[in-house]
């Protein structure tokens, strides 16, 4: 599942095992994720790889991380 994959990539990043479990579908990607700017890259990188995907900068809108799934729409979006 699209949302269980994405919360796996911010739990990764942050080496922060537990947000497997706090992190879920209405949770922000920035605030509940706890990631900074250098980590934030490094899980738009994470994902375009994992989603053999490239994401387009112009069409991407930080209201797009207020929600794990609302970034999980903007992905499906790209893939389409």
């Amino acid at each position: 599942m699209l949302q269980e994959k994405i919360i796996g990539i911010i739990s990764e990043i942050k080496n922060e095992p537990e947000l497997l479990q706090n992190l879920q579908g209405s949770s922000d990607v920035l605030n509940d994720g706890g990631l900074d700017s250098l980590q934030l890259i490094n899980f738009i990188l994470r994902v375009e790889d994992e989603f053999n995907i490239e994401i387009d900068f112009d069409e991407f809108d930080m209201v797009h991380l207020n929600s794990i799934d609302t970034f999980c729409y903007f992905i499906e979006s790209q893939s389409a």
